[in-house]
């Protein structure tokens, strides 16, 4: 069995920046594997710009901001290998995985950092009534066809879903020749970034139809309508208010789904809301030496925050490696991290206040539309930020910053809370 400090699984922007990150760390002996036959993950076919604004003060398209973190990666000689599957992770951390080179092999990791990304939640996942036709297809599916294949998936469109990727293949398909009549979303409110809706959406004329969803799908052999119905406060279709748009295509952006079946196989501790591992603030899971970061750990809406967030998880993957036993020796007062009051997670979810960096970036969302509210943090009883937002949407990433001296200085706290307010 070969051994390397750092297995970084999965070659899109979260793996390469973890890895590119732990070697700058100073851990040389890193390698990435990665399922695709070319790193950059789902970015090879975003081909829209709008990528790296935080990041490189520029616009880019999603091929270009992989390129970048891919260049980096082979200047500093980190061995990426491609068209590799894992298969198993153990809580010993050994990587089991299979290519066409090499068959089976193994591997026994210092740290492992998990960066499998995400998945579409697929059309099985909805029930929607009516026989199973072509032209049903994921959001992504349609932008790798469009963008990579150069296929078209139909001309007459209905999506449904507001997600990101929807959005942005509303746009799409429309400069491609196609008409798409409307864009359904099941809840009140958008889940996608504002920005999105209005160039996507807002500049071409489609109609974003909240509280609606598909009811029915005609045809059998191809899609030849869909039936939309508005729904009421319990997301039930109305009676009456069904309308049929005839169509040869239906997108669906419902939703991501982390990839976390070999989390779930090296025992790491899962988060019901998020769908992805529980983390502390060194982004290391409920299983030692194994570290999460990406889409596989929550679903974020700029590629940036997640290139952050690998970077961040690599240098304590590097760290872990280098001493892992004195880290644990020094372990402290470890508090959790708690949303409630209209917000439904954070990421992390604990914070070793003997460990951690002199201020910890804390990412949530919300759980609805918010306006002019408070988001505040307290530790213990004491609130320690409380700052005015005009408005917060699920669809939109937001952040707080804990300090550590308000930790320590608050010795006798035993969690930190993060939640909206209205004074």
């Amino acid at each position: 069995m070969e051994r390397h400090d750092v297995v970084v699984v999965g070659g899109g922007p979260a793996g390469l920046a973890a890895a590119i990150a732990a070697y700058e760390q100073g851990c040389t002996d890193v390698v990435v594997l990665e399922r695709d036959t070319k790193l950059g993950g789902i970015l090879n076919q975003c081909i829209h710009n709008g990528f790296g604004l935080h990041t490189f003060k520029e616009e880019l398209t999603g091929p270009e901001y992989a390129a970048r973190y891919a260049s980096r990666a082979m200047e500093l000689g980190i061995p990426c290998h491609l068209g590799t599957m894992v298969l198993d992770i153990t809580p010993e951390r050994v990587v089991t995985a299979v290519n066409h080179e090499r068959g089976v092999f193994s591997i026994q990791a210092g740290a492992v950092v998990l960066a499998m990304g995400c998945r579409e939640r697929p059309r099985g996942a909805l029930n929607i009534p009516g026989f199973r036709p072509a032209g049903v297809y994921t959001a992504g599916t349609a932008q790798r066809l469009v963008n990579i294949e150069g296929q078209m998936p139909g001309r007459e469109v209905v999506i449904l879903g507001s997600g990101d990727i929807g959005l942005i293949m509303a746009r799409r398909m429309t400069l491609e020749g196609a008409h798409v009549a409307c864009v359904a979303e099941l809840m009140p409110y958008s889940g996608g970034l504002k920005r999105n809706i209005v160039q996507c959406l807002d500049d071409y004329g489609i109609p974003l139809l909240l509280s609606h969803t598909v009811t029915r799908v005609e045809g059998k052999k191809r899609v030849e309508a869909v039936w939309v119905a508005e729904v009421d406060e319990r997301l039930t279709p109305i009676p009456g208010t069904e309308v049929r748009y005839p169509c040869d295509t239906l997108l669906l952006s419902v939703g991501l789904l982390p990839e976390n079946e070999l989390s779930r196989a090296a025992g790491v501790e899962l988060s019901a809301v998020t769908r992805g591992p529980v983390v502390d603030d060194r982004l290391q899971t409920s299983v030692p030496g194994v570290f999460s970061c990406g889409n596989v750990l929550h679903v974020h809406d700029l590629v940036d925050y997640v290139s952050q967030e690998a970077a961040s998880a690599g240098r304590s993957a590097a760290l872990y490696v280098a001493g892992a036993s004195a880290q644990d020796s020094k372990r402290g007062r470890r508090l959790h991290i708690r949303a409630t009051d209209g917000v439904r997670y954070t990421v992390p979810t604990y914070v070793d206040v003997a460990q951690m960096n002199d201020k910890l970036t804390v990412r949530f969302r919300v759980d609805n539309v918010y306006r002019d509210r408070y988001v505040s943090v307290y530790v213990g009883n004491e609130c320690v930020l409380h700052r005015k937002k005009r408005v917060l949407a699920p669809g939109e990433m937001e952040e707080v910053v804990l300090k550590r001296t308000d930790l320590e200085r608050l010795a006798g706290a035993t969690e930190v809370v993060v939640k909206l307010e209205e004074e």
